[in-house]
């Protein structure tokens, strides 16, 4: 079922460049077509067809039980009202060289009979007229998909098939589609890694029997569990195709093959998987080698380089065909005696259909080779012999590799995410019972028989012996290795930089008047009295009968004392050698004479004839000074917010209706001192809150670095948080962290009240808050999917994992800190702690003894200007989780 956002009429506008370009270039089967239909019915059995493909190539997802016709000057879509609703947005006229989209809603009244007669007219009118292109394959059942074939088929039209044409268009990727993809690849060789390489050790350490199939299941049940899969949204991950796992002799070394029963063989174990992430599909293929001897190795290694050679060959311009031919003629060169052993064809293009059977790495196929395409490169050497197996099930093997790939603007095609698969990384090595004894008689020279292990092989990747390094040691020499990188790299930046001081921003130097002219011409001035000028902010004091101006920056403090018939004025001047308070510049001339303090006396005494006594100039000067320092230094504290502030690019309002939005939010950190309601909605190019006193906060899409959505469970609140790249300002600061929150449940609990466990009201509360936690977090939820579709991605949610989470104290108080993929959070108390772990140089423990019950835990950024964040009182026992999350 499609949502209710929409389709992506930018997306589908330019995909659909793309295919008429393809057929105005009248190339192929292109140049045959005088129109083409597409018709996608329900099925579930069908995992991959042309129709569905292109159906998710144009709209973002399959659309069931919907006919598509492509004409000259006219494109119908026939589907039901929800499905019509959901292609709206497509509909225009023509426009930039397109034909006119118009939209069509079935009518069950009388079986589409009109509609598929509008069908028809339009391919009619197109070009021609005669000849149509179709999918002949997909043949979807139902009463609507064979109303629709029958109708064809009464029609005098020439049906061509345009499967390979349209593959050709789906073969050269985008950029959001390879993202995609290099998230699938990713999912699967995690799954190799994590999950299924690391299960085959564990069988083959303890000597363990199971079958093919159990641990297939096991394939499949790991790509749901967020330990193995990280980074992409789980509900989105599927399988290409069942996992095959294969050994003991038998192998057949195609994705059609079924994994049996038999059980696991510890000799060469072929793993095939692929991973399909938001409909695209991506491949590994491994072969574990357990104990193998040197002619396997060789072989191995042999298999490794064709595929090297595979990937040199890869480049735009080849065409495959001749690619085919040149590994051929390299492996003739290497190895001529296995030459037959190799497996007929050697990669296909891969998408949104897992097999592109019209365009694949072999002797008959012309297609050339574009920039932007994926293949799934695969390199085998089947039914080999083992002289060296003890039994039967050894005696044959096979070695299979695979990865998928991209082709470049130039150079070799690169695997779209880099992996291990030398020998080094496949191969398990056993230990023999013979080898045991002789270690344990080195250890143990009396041969004392309680000494003796089981006798049993063990079986490690790499270094992995039983008696060599344990995990902690291993993390040991990690360290190791990458203190002398860190160490080598403060080396060479230490040897670039001239001189230790940093250039810091040069503040403008305030000036009290820059000429005489602006000097007021006041009676006071003349007079010899203290006079405060407002407009330049500047005070000018007589000193031995001569006005002297000093800006209001450069006084200190004042004072004003009343000591018998006399009032005192003093007033305090900043000076070399006193406290300089922050953000407050050194002295341009600091070897010059500073005037540290003056004191004024003035007689409080009226005499007669005098409107008021004296003193009543220095009471005047000093409520004045007292105003104006006020004024300047609120000035300065908010030049000092906004002179490290990034101009941000103005908010386009999308005047849609249908915006991702949310209502009842509280904003933090508040944009007033009493916190407010609003409503956050997405726009073209960011989100606008706005409360319902009607203040807004912009947040612009390119300016989030990390966007997380934090659901209720276990809290007491739901929550967006947005880490931002820049701050941005509102109520009078600047804010790197904004949060939009709403609270589930009450936060208070008034204790005086009777609790009963069975008390009615309660449980009917109870129920209500649970229903009320369900339905945010659906809301919630359905506002990031929407976010994320709208943004193409360029925005994409986090969510934290609380099954990593451990106690500490960024601030004042223990809270939980949880990872996401990609920085370490705590965002229910405030203010909230927020470390991205790409800014990190590394990570520092104190206080890491025994005998204490906590220690801390500093981190230290590659920005060395920037401050450590460091977090207090994390548990003991969570040491070892902690390290492991690290590592």
């Amino acid at each position: 079922m499609a949502p209710a956002t929409g389709v992506d009429k930018d997306q589908f506008t330019k995909r659909l460049s793309r295919l008429y370009a393809a057929w105005k270039d009248g190339k192929g089967e292109w140049v045959k077509l005088d129109g083409f239909a597409v018709a996608v019915g329900v099925d579930e059995e069908t995992i991959y067809s042309k129709s569905t493909a292109i159906q998710t190539w144009l709209f973002g997802y399959e659309l069931p039980d919907t006919v598509m016709v492509f004409t000259e000057s006219v494109i119908l879509l026939l589907s039901s009202k929800k499905k019509i609703d959901f292609l709206k947005p497509a509909e225009c006229k023509e426009e930039n060289g397109l034909p006119s989209v118009k939209l069509l809603i079935r009518d069950k009244a009388d079986k589409d009979r009109a509609n598929f007669e509008k069908l028809i007219t339009a391919l009619k009118g197109s070009k021609n007229g005669k000849k149509i292109g179709v999918f002949p394959k997909d043949k979807f059942p139902g009463e609507f998909m064979e109303s629709w074939r029958s109708t064809l088929k009464k029609e005098s039209l020439e049906m061509v098939d345009m499967s390979p044409a349209v593959a050709l268009v789906l073969a050269v990727k985008e950029e959001s589609e390879i993202g995609i993809m290099k998230k699938a690849f990713q999912v699967s060789l995690d799954i190799f890694t994590k999950y299924l390489k690391d299960q085959v050790m564990d069988i083959v350490d303890g000597d363990r029997k199971i079958r093919h199939q159990k641990l297939a299941e096991g394939v499949e049940t790991a790509i749901s569990e967020k330990k193995y899969v990280t980074g992409v949204d789980p509900s989105q991950v599927d399988m290409c195709y069942p996992p095959i796992i294969q050994s003991g002799g038998k192998y057949s070394l195609k994705f059609s093959a079924a994994t049996d029963k038999n059980v696991l063989h510890f000799g060469a174990i072929v793993c095939c998987l692929g991973a399909r992430y938001k409909s695209y599909c991506s491949n590994v293929v491994r072969t574990l080698l357990i104990n193998p001897s040197d002619k396997i190795q060789e072989n191995y290694n042999f298999v490794c380089l064709v595929e090297e050679e595979i990937l040199k060959l890869l480049v735009p311009g080849a065409k495959l065909s001749d690619v085919y031919e040149k590994v051929i003629e390299f492996a003739k060169k290497e190895k001529p005696d296995l030459v037959e052993n190799l497996t007929k064809t050697f990669g296909f293009v891969v998408g949104i259909e897992f097999r592109e059977g019209s365009v694949g790495i072999g002797p008959k196929c012309y297609v050339i080779v574009e920039k932007g395409m994926t293949f799934n490169v695969n390199v085998g050497l089947s039914d080999l012999k083992n002289d060296s197996a003890t039994d039967e099930a050894g005696k044959i093997y096979a070695l299979f590799l695979g990865d998928t790939v991209i082709v470049g603007e130039e150079g070799p095609a690169t695997p779209l995410i880099q992996s291990k698969k030398k020998i080094k990384s496949v191969g398990i090595f056993l230990k023999d019972e013979s080898d045991e004894e002789e270690d344990e008689k080195e250890n143990d020279p009396e041969g004392n028989p309680e000494y003796f292990g089981r006798g049993k092989r063990n079986a490690v990747l790499e270094s992995k012996l039983r008696q060599e390094h344990t995990s902690e040691e291993k993390r040991k020499e990690q360290q190791k290795a990458l203190a002398g990188q860190l160490n080598d790299a403060a080396k060479r930046r230490l040897a670039l930089m001239k001189d230790g001081k940093s250039i810091g921003k040069v503040r403008k130097a305030n000036v009290a008047y820059k000429n005489p002219n602006q000097i007021p011409k006041e009676k006071e001035i003349e007079q010899l009295k203290i006079f405060v000028d407002l407009k330049y902010e500047t005070v000018i004091l007589p000193i031995f009968g001569t006005p002297v101006p000093f800006h209001i920056s450069c006084i200190k403090n004042i004072s004003q004392s009343i000591e018998g018939g006399y009032t005192y004025l003093r007033v305090n001047f900043f000076h070399p050698g006193a406290t300089i308070t922050k953000g407050d510049s050194s002295f341009q001339n600091p070897e010059a004479t500073f005037v540290k303090e003056i004191t004024y006396r003035s007689s409080n005494t009226k005499e007669p004839g005098e409107f008021s006594a004296p003193s009543s100039n220095l009471n005047n000067a000093f409520r004045l000074i007292k105003e104006v320092q006020k004024v300047f230094k609120t000035r300065e504290a908010e030049e000092r917010e906004k002179e490290d502030l990034v101009k941000q690019d103005s908010l386009v309002l999308s005047v849609n209706k249908g915006n991702p939005k949310l209502k009842d939010l509280y904003i933090r950190p508040n944009i007033v001192q009493k916190r407010i309601s609003g409503v956050l909605e997405a726009h073209t190019n960011g989100f606008r809150y706005t409360s319902i006193r009607g203040d807004k906060v912009d947040i612009l899409y390119n300016n989030i670095r990390h966007a997380i959505f934090q659901p209720c469970d276990g809290e007491m609140i739901i929550l967006l948080h947005f880490h931002l790249k820049n701050a941005i300002m509102f109520g009078k600061k600047k804010h790197v962290d904004v949060q939009f929150y709403t609270e589930v449940g009450e936060i208070t609990t008034d204790l005086g009240k009777h609790q009963h466990m069975h008390d009615r009201d309660d449980l009917a509360a109870e129920q209500a808050e649970r229903e009320l936690r369900h339905k945010l977090t659906t809301a919630f939820k359905s506002f990031c999917e929407k976010v994320e579709l709208m943004t193409k991605n360029d925005v994409e949610f986090d969510t934290p994992f609380k099954d990593l989470g451990f106690p500490g104290a960024p601030y004042r108080s223990t809270v939980q800190l949880q990872p996401t993929s990609g920085c370490l959070v705590n965002l229910t108390e405030w203010p909230p702690f927020v470390v991205s772990l790409e800014d990190v140089e590394l990570v520092h423990f104190e206080r890491v003894q025994f005998q204490l019950k906590n220690f801390d835990m500093v981190f230290i950024f590659k920005n060395y200007s920037r401050k450590v964040a460091m977090i207090n009182a994390i548990p003991m026992q969570m040491l070892d989780h902690v390290k492991n999350w690290l590592k």
